[in-house]
């Protein structure tokens, strides 16, 4: 049974649902302070070639969602969220000062490592967290609420790094610039960790402590067919969906972007999101989940092909905000439908395997774009993801989920 009971959807969100927003807004000021800037600082700064780029992105990927799986298989275990979500976003936090130190790309893997390994903790207890304090019928709210805090992380914090290199930091070297905005990044970092230690109360699990009811590690053939149907369309999708940090290396190196600019188009793509997740999020409620997704698809694919395609600099903004569009009609919403078809009393576990389908994907994807970008063009690894994204639009808008779901 879910863990509270069914209440109407337009009731208020609950504290510990607001304060897990709050939580990402912070986490995500940290993060995206910086990440704009690691294609640059790697291949620049350290002079590594863009296929180390991959490598990075993709291993500290892959590693965040395998985590995801067992992370929320021993939250279910243990019947407690909150202690993983605490470990998780602290190591999240010391991440970026050790990007900032080090002076190599297999240091920055490392620095990578333990910033993803921290997501990997936290993101599925998380993610059980919102599901577990809110009715069924406010899920999508709740997911689009705790998604926009978070995107609104995604916008300050490009804008902020690009306010301090502008007015603070830019007179030095651009190594010297970079390493210095790593170490600031630290500190909104860890006030994530202050909120979420202060203000998220968890409901303990009251079956926690039965042996016999405790959940196994999931596998393909364990979970309901509908939600391998979802997880294989997920699969296919990731394929193509190499890290962001190829979308910022393209508009910096073909489409006339300056390191600036890229803080301000990866602050501008986010408005988006920030602005439209939550009132997504409450459609999804309403008109259902898979749609929306298969939309998102297919404006993900436009977009890559537009990187395939054009290379000027009022494309790049134009591409970067339509993107995200993308992310406003995903992110969100796709954890809310792994929620949904989950097994109530598997929830945490069966949301860690969508995440870990993700992250499955994550390393080969990165790992193709990067030998694509170098060995054949720098257009070719959009074309492999518009293509990886249409297949799966077209599969996910045609296949009944839902009504699996209910015959399951």
């Amino acid at each position: 049974m879910d863990t509270i009971s069914e209440e109407r959807s337009s009731e208020p969100l609950s504290p510990t649902v607001r304060a897990l927003g709050f939580v990402s807004l912070f986490a995500d000021i940290s993060s995206e302070m910086t990440y704009p800037i690691n294609p640059l600082f790697i291949t620049q700064v350290l002079g590594a070639p863009a296929w180390a780029l991959g490598i990075i992105e993709g291993i500290a990927e892959s590693t965040a969602s395998l985590l995801k799986l067992y992370s929320g298989w021993l939250s279910d275990r243990m019947g407690m969220r909150k202690p993983f979500a605490l470990v998780g976003y602290f190591m999240g936090a010391i991440g970026k000062p050790m990007v900032g130190v080090a002076g190599s790309w297999w240091q920055v893997l490392v620095a990578r490592f333990v910033d993803r390994t921290g997501k990997g903790l936290r993101t599925a207890p998380r993610d059980a967290l919102v599901s577990e304090n809110c009715p069924p019928s406010q899920r999508g709210r709740a997911f689009g609420f705790h998604r926009s805090m978070d995107t609104f992380g995604a916008v300050l914090g490009p804008f902020l790094g690009f306010t301090l290199v502008r007015f603070w930091l830019g007179e030095g070297s651009l190594s010297h610039t970079f390493r210095t905005l790593y170490a600031v990044a630290f500190v909104p970092g860890i006030l994530s960790v202050v909120i979420l230690w202060a203000f998220v109360r968890e409901r303990r699990r009251t079956d926690a402590g039965s042996s016999s009811e405790r959940p196994a590690l999931p596998t393909w053939r364990t979970l309901s067919p509908a939600l391998r149907a979802y997880l294989a369309i997920v699969a296919l999708f990731s394929l193509g969906n190499s890290s962001d940090a190829f979308l910022l290396l393209r508009a910096q190196k073909d489409m006339g972007a300056d390191p600036m600019t890229l803080l301000l188009l990866y602050s501008s793509f986010n408005v988006v999101e920030a602005a439209l997740g939550y009132p997504a999020g409450k459609l999804s409620d309403r008109v259902g989940r898979r749609v929306l997704i298969a939309l998102g698809y297919g404006v993900f694919s436009v977009v890559y092909f537009g990187f395939a395609a054009f290379q000027n600099v009022a494309a790049v903004w134009f591409f970067f905000i339509l993107y995200g569009l993308y992310y406003t009609l995903t992110q969100g919403i796709q954890r809310a439908l792994a929620a949904d078809l989950a097994h109530p009393d598997r929830r945490a576990t069966e949301i860690g395997a969508f995440h870990m389908v993700v992250g499955l994907a994550a390393l080969p994807a990165s790992f193709m774009a990067g030998q694509l970008y170098d060995r054949v063009s720098h257009g070719a690894p959009f074309l492999l993801g518009a293509s990886c994204a249409g297949a799966a639009a077209i599969l996910l808008a045609t296949l009944p989920i839902e009504r699996m779901r209910h015959a399951t």
